[in-house]
């Protein structure tokens, strides 16, 4: 059953705001932390909105790693996953995901399931948060690593390109 629209437009924006608070605030003192617990009401109320089977799923594993990327970075842990795997890149969600730090994979796969969120749902509000999570998804990955952003924001225009 659809999920009430009657404030979905307000709450929507309020998310919004306080999303573009964390980022600022993020920039401002130069905290990753900031943007991903700011980030927290968004993808708790697109888990909530979500209704198909498949976004339903992805909203609740975003939700999730984005709360075990909070712990990541609250704690400062810092894992190579590639001298793990013993590979400098992963399939997941139909991308090719570069490997490295934790922290800036957990981003990258918050960043993938928002792009596949907010291409399944059919909802103009689910896609408003969708938004809301990749673009705060790209300012987090810079706040821990300015070198990754940069390394990943080439590998994407490469990945675009190659699609096209």
């Amino acid at each position: 059953m659809a999920k009430p629209n009657k404030y979905a437009p307000l709450l929507c924006t309020i998310f919004m705001v306080i999303a573009i608070i964390g980022i600022v605030l993020g920039f401002v003192f130069k905290q990753a932390l900031i943007p991903i617990i700011l980030l927290l009401p968004t993808a708790i109320y697109e888990a909530y909105r979500t209704e198909g089977k498949s976004t339903k799923t992805a909203s609740i594993v975003l939700l999730a790693v984005l709360v075990a990327l909070m712990f990541l970075v609250l704690f400062d842990v810092q894992i190579n996953i590639t001298e793990i795997l013993g590979s400098d890149q992963q399939y997941i969600g139909g991308y090719w995901v570069p490997l490295g730090d934790l922290r800036i994979v957990a981003t990258t796969v918050i960043t993938i399931i928002s792009v596949i969120l907010f291409t399944r749902t059919r909802g103009v509000y689910t896609r408003w948060l969708a938004v809301i999570i990749f673009v705060t998804s790209f300012v987090i990955i810079y706040l821990i690593d300015p070198a990754a952003f940069a390394d990943l924001f080439k590998y994407g225009i490469d990945e675009a390109l190659r699609r096209f």
